[in-house]
């Protein structure tokens, strides 16, 4: 029991260290990750039958999700925003749904669009991510 405690902290610490260090994109591929495995906990826990389990996990499953939909950027492109944010919202009512019926493969499908869209974004490479974050921060500064 003292070695999982302490497993759980190095983790968290660990991920806040990621998380202060990380540029934008980063936190994104962070957040994506983090909705996928609290996806695959509440999962276990539904076969578990542990629902005070399942409902921490896939309430904070839905948190990140919620997250990740406020984080979309309208001005970057609006259409694809939409798309998005209609998809994150379907995400989160299929997730409710599951935990109300403790149906696994709802969440399944769950897992899988968000590793298509988690993939896509995987695909974007660093200096692509940097030219584009560093002229978004551009037309910050000069529109002030």
């Amino acid at each position: 029991m003292y070695k999982s405690k302490g497993i759980q902290a190095y983790r968290k610490d660990s991920l806040k260290s990621d998380l202060a260090s990380a540029d934008p994109h980063r936190v994104i591929q962070l957040l994506m990750q983090g909705a996928l495995e609290k996806l695959a906990l509440g999962k276990g826990c539904i076969e578990r039958s542990d629902l005070p389990g399942k409902a921490t996990a896939l309430t904070h499953a839905v948190e990140i999700i919620n997250g990740l939909r406020d984080a979309l950027d309208r001005d970057a492109n609006p259409e694809l925003v939409d798309n998005l944010e209609s998809l994150y919202e379907y995400m989160v009512v299929r997730i409710t749904e599951a935990s109300v019926t403790k149906d696994t493969q709802i969440i399944d499908q769950v897992m899988a669009l968000l590793l298509q869209i988690k993939g896509a974004w995987d695909q974007i490479t660093p200096s692509r991510n940097q030219a584009g974050y560093t002229d978004q921060v551009e037309a910050r500064v000069g529109a002030v």
